[in-house]
């Protein structure tokens, strides 16, 4: 069984610890940091990641998350 660790958005190849203090400092929701950095704005994926950063601070995952369509 492979271990997944995502820590990043690859689109931009941004670390998550780099958004979270810049995230922190400015209050930003997630449509902040899409409009702010670009990440979440592409492909997309990173988006769940984002969202969870955001809310609990973490910024290493060890799960796929995906994107709630509804």
């Amino acid at each position: 069984m492979s271990q997944v660790r995502v820590t990043m958005c690859v689109c931009r190849r941004i670390p998550f610890e780099e958004l979270l203090p810049r995230a922190r400092a400015a209050d930003w929701t997630l449509a902040d940091v899409m409009r702010e950095t670009g990440c979440g704005a592409g492909c997309g994926l990173c988006r769940p990641y984002l969202r969870r950063m955001l809310a609990t601070g973490e910024t290493a995952f060890s799960e796929l998350l995906w994107e709630d369509p509804g």
